[in-house]
C-alpha cells in the first residue's frame, strides 16, 4: 500500500511540476476567462464569508448559554393574533 502511494504521489508531484515549472507557454488568455475567474474567486469569498459567519453565530450562542447571557431581553415582541371584524365579510 505504501509503495502505491508513494508511486501516485510521484507522479502527481511530477506533473503538477510540469505545469508549474514549464519554460514556454504560447497561450492567450481571453477575456471571458478573466471575468470567469473574477466570478470563481467572488464565489469564494461569499461562500467563505457565509460560513464564517455561520460559525461565529454558532460560537456566540454556545458562549451565551454558557454565560447565561439572553440574547432576547430588550426585545420587543408582539402577538400573534389577528383580529376579523364583521362588517367586512
Amino acid at each position: 500500500m505504501k509503495k502505491i502511494l508513494s508511486v501516485l504521489t510521484a507522479i502527481y508531484l511530477f506533473g503538477t511540476g510540469m505545469l508549474l515549472f514549464g519554460l514556454n507557454a504560447k497561450a492567450y488568455i481571453d477575456p471571458s476567462v478573466t471575468t470567469y475567474v473574477i466570478q470563481a474567486v467572488a464565489g469564494i469569498a461569499i461562500a467563505v464569508g457565509a460560513a464564517l459567519g455561520v460559525y461565529l453565530r454558532r460560537a456566540k450562542k454556545k458562549v451565551s448559554e454558557k454565560l447565561g447571557i439572553d440574547e432576547n431581553r430588550n426585545k420587543e415582541v408582539e402577538s400573534d393574533d389577528l383580529g376579523v371584524d364583521d362588517d367586512d365579510v
